[in-house]
């Protein structure tokens, strides 16, 4: 198996270059410090004109489950159960008030706390929000909730009732 012999790139020279001639690098004898190469030459954009558009925000890929939407792994007893509110919140966190960065950790300390507390159905409170896309803190919620280290926690979400989904409960998967 030959091995093969990585290369410095240029950024990676001009980078050390700039550190050694700063820091006052002492090359080895019969060894010169490598010379810098030529900055890149600057290249201006012109702004754009008034009229145009102003790009369009880059669309969130969907998580990877919903509130409302049945997931793999429930049956579909539970699944009613959870989606008509017949399934009782053990604890409840309530999130008005709060900032988005403030909320996002509260609903990870909730959560942690929760399972290790073996519950298996909580509620969080986001309401129902101001406008008619609804509040960032709805909005926001099932992607704090597909987090890599939230997912495997949750099983399903779903709004305890059609009228209220300013709330939603949120089925724990259980502890082994």
């Amino acid at each position: 198996m030959s091995r093969r012999i990585r290369t410095v790139s240029a950024q990676e020279a001009a980078l050390w270059a700039g550190w050694a001639e700063l820091s006052g690098v002492e090359p080895l004898p019969g060894r010169a410090l490598p010379a810098r190469p030529a900055p890149p030459p600057v290249v201006v954009v012109p702004a754009p004109a008034a009229s145009a558009p102003a790009p369009a925000a880059r669309p969130r890929p969907a998580p990877e489950f919903a509130v409302g939407t049945p997931p793999p792994g429930i049956d579909a007893r539970r699944w009613r159960d959870l989606r008509r509110g017949k399934t009782r919140a053990e604890r409840t966190l309530d999130l008005h008030g709060r900032t988005a960065q403030q909320a996002h950790g509260a609903v990870r300390a909730f959560l942690a706390s929760a399972v290790m507390d073996g519950l298996r159905c909580v509620a969080i409170v986001t309401g129902k929000g101001s406008t008619e896309t609804g509040g960032v803190l709805k909005r926001e919620l099932p992607f704090w909730l597909n987090a890599h280290d939230l997912r495997p926690l949750v099983l399903a979400l779903a709004h305890p009732h059609a009228a209220n989904a300013g709330a939603v409960h949120v089925l724990l998967r259980r502890r082994r």
